[in-house]
């Protein structure tokens, strides 16, 4: 049986003129979407290249390991990635425990009355506070108030208040994303509140909380002004190679003041070491990135929902 072209049915599945217009629209925003992320992309490996580039001559593991000579013109980075180390893991040891317990009580425990609306919009307009702020007030509360001085302390507690927002706010996000369901099913078993949030909803959401984590080990690696008004130097004289060189009452170097340091404030150094220091700056976050990326992964992996 021969079929007619122009017949009914084959009619019925051809591309109306809506159907062409909406796959066009369609391709074009596909097309839009895949410039836009080649954009982002675009710079930033530029960017890594460049700086790898131009540090490329004193790169290396004797250039983190050693120490700083001839004034900061010659030698390494050791005194100043020693200090970066304390103060990124001591600000997140202060800062991730209290904002985790912060956003489970305003996500699980507070009423929706005004105190708590008001506590909300306080973490909000926090997180967009600039860091020269958060220094000022590091300066009077910890270094003066407290009397820490210009220690490490001071230093780590102040980018410990400067993370804090976002870290509530991640979590926050990290638990309402957690079902209803999950929560009702414990409750009605005979499980308190606190069980039913320890058991069931932070497990479920700590790859979310993991997220905000991340997020602040770049912004406490990179600060500059924090850490300068309490607790960074100029130098420091350390050992080489020694991964317990300073105590917590005392001042110390960071990868970010000491990049400040030999781009503005040392003559004739070698032109490669600056670059060289922010490629160590930023190896070392993509590293603790990658490595709290690949633990989210894995956490998610484990998820039955």
């Amino acid at each position: 049986m021969v079929t007619n072209e122009n017949s009914p049915d084959q009619a019925r599945f051809t591309k109306t003129r809506f159907g062409r217009r909406t796959e066009l629209t369609e391709r074009i925003a596909k097309t839009v979407f895949f410039l836009m992320s080649v954009a982002m992309i675009v710079p930033l490996v530029a960017i890594i290249s460049y700086l790898v580039i131009r540090a490329w001559p004193s790169l290396s593991l004797e250039f983190v390991l050693d120490v700083p000579r001839k004034g900061m013109t010659q030698g390494g980075i050791w005194p100043a990635f020693v200090g970066t180390v304390y103060l990124v893991f001591i600000s997140l040891a202060v800062s991730a425990p209290i904002g985790v317990m912060a956003a489970v009580y305003l996500n699980e425990y507070a009423k929706d009355n005004w105190l708590n609306r008001t506590i909300n919009l306080a973490v909000i307009n926090l997180a967009g506070v600039p860091s020269i702020v958060h220094a000022l007030f590091g300066l009077g509360a910890f270094v003066y108030a407290a009397r820490f001085g210009y220690s490490i302390l001071s230093a780590s507690l102040t980018l410990a208040i400067m993370t804090l927002p976002v870290i509530i706010a991640s979590t926050r996000e990290a638990l309402a994303s957690v079902p209803m369901s999950f929560r009702e099913a414990c409750w009605n078993v005979g499980a308190t509140r606190w069980q039913t949030i320890r058991s069931i909803v932070l497990p479920n959401s700590i790859s979310g909380i993991l997220t905000g984590v991340i997020l602040q080990v770049s912004r406490a690696a990179g600060e500059t002004a924090p850490i300068m008004f309490t607790g960074a130097v100029f130098f420091k004289s350390i050992e080489r190679g020694d991964l317990f060189a300073y105590n917590l009452n005392e001042q110390c170097m960071a990868l970010s003041m000491h990049l400040y340091t030999v781009t503005t404030q040392v003559p004739k150094v070698e032109e490669s070491i600056p670059y060289a220091t922010a490629v160590v700056l930023l190896g070392s976050v993509l590293v603790v990135n990658a490595t709290a990326i690949a633990f989210r992964v894995w956490l998610r992996a484990r998820k039955k929902w």
